[in-house]
């Protein structure tokens, strides 16, 4: 009997070493293929869609030919890799010039490392100039881009998310708050991204240049965007905009309408959806609730959407004593504390420069 046990155990241990070996033979053997880098037979795109398991994004990749065998692609990922449900949804673009293995897949799955577009907002631009660059950009229609940055749903839950005065009590437009930066966007999820990506950006900028507020300057964060809209619109030349910011906060402060032709421009704009690129006497005189010579202090609403140096001027004015300002049709403008000598240098700037240029004497 004693034997009999004896040899019998020496069976079952033959038996589980013999499991053991050929379970250790396939670890090695899946880890070896995990591994291995495989090229797709063609350029494909492949979707994971939400809520897919383990199971499903094997089969979808081993439809595509992303990789050679769905079961083991799955067993890497529930059993080696120990990931499931942590792969990332989206469109994933497989490349045949760039063989991956099945870990490296994995690793872009977890990373959501999916098809973005690449798309640059200069700064200053309106929300439809915005929408369309958007648009070519190849992200979405500039309409859906327009409509969802003034759709009241969608406001409230960036201005939630991003403690923005957006949605209810606040602002009926995302115009002011979509900051000019260089984006990818995920293909899939287009404007929708595109716009969250914007605001977010934009509070990242805030805060920056809120951190930098002049102990003086009182402005909540509403009006010192519709100031820096302002700014972004009066100068290209980014030493001047602190100066520019210092002519409108002394204008402010004094009572005195601020006298700003974006403003009237972009007041013509929501009038008749255009500008014909001249600004007659008549339109500074036309009343409209963005005519800075019309009303006084700041317009109801940002003009455009100002970058991060438009944003520290507004909330970090240079020490100056100028109240006017005029171009030198260069980009550039000559600054003065009265009137005097503001109406000098409007002569000489704006009658006699486009007079020379006519070849009037």
């Amino acid at each position: 009997m004693k034997r009999f046990l004896l040899v019998a155990g020496a069976a079952l241990l033959l038996l589980a070493l013999g499991a053991a070996a050929v379970v250790w033979e396939q670890y090695t053997a899946l880890v070896a293929w995990a591994a291995r880098p495989h090229a797709v037979p063609k350029k494909c795109v492949v979707e994971v869609p939400a809520g897919a398991g383990p199971r499903v994004v094997s089969d979808l990749l081993a439809a595509a030919g992303a990789v050679d065998d769905a079961v083991s692609f799955y067993r890497d990922v529930r059993y080696l890799r120990r990931v499931a449900g942590r792969l990332k949804t989206g469109e994933y673009l497989f490349d045949p010039a760039a063989a991956q293995s099945p870990d490296q897949i994995i690793d872009r799955l977890l990373k959501g490392e999916v098809i973005e577009l690449k798309v640059t907002i200069p700064e200053g631009l309106r929300l439809e100039e915005q929408a369309q660059v958007v648009e070519e950009a190849g992200i979405g229609a500039a309409a859906e881009f327009v409509r969802l940055a003034r759709d009241p749903a969608f406001l409230e839950t960036i201005g939630t998310t991003y403690s923005l005065p957006l949605g209810a009590g606040g602002q009926r437009t995302m115009e002011g708050y979509l900051f000019p930066d260089t984006y990818l966007v995920p293909r899939k999820c287009g404007v929708p991204c595109a716009l969250r990506l914007m605001a977010g950006r934009f509070a990242k900028a805030w805060a920056a240049a809120n951190a930098q507020r002049l102990p003086a300057v009182s402005l909540s964060m509403r009006e010192a965007v519709v100031l820096a809209s302002i700014i972004e619109k009066e100068t290209g030349q980014p030493d001047e905009r602190p100066r520019i910011s210092c002519v409108f906060h002394n204008r402010l402060a004094k009572g005195m309408k601020l006298q700003t032709d974006p403003t009237v421009i972009y007041d013509i704009i929501q009038r008749t959806g255009k500008f014909e690129g001249n600004l007659k006497r008549v339109d500074l005189d036309t009343p409209g609730p963005f005519n800075t010579y019309v009303i006084k202090g700041l317009p109801p609403g940002p003009i455009a959407n100002p970058g991060e140096a438009a944003l520290a001027a507004a909330l970090h004015p240079a020490d100056c004593r100028d109240m006017f300002f005029v171009s030198k049709n260069d980009g550039s403008h000559v600054f003065c504390p009265d009137l005097a000598c503001h109406e000098a240098n409007v002569q000489k700037w704006q009658v006699e420069f486009f007079r020379q240029r006519r070849g009037v004497r």
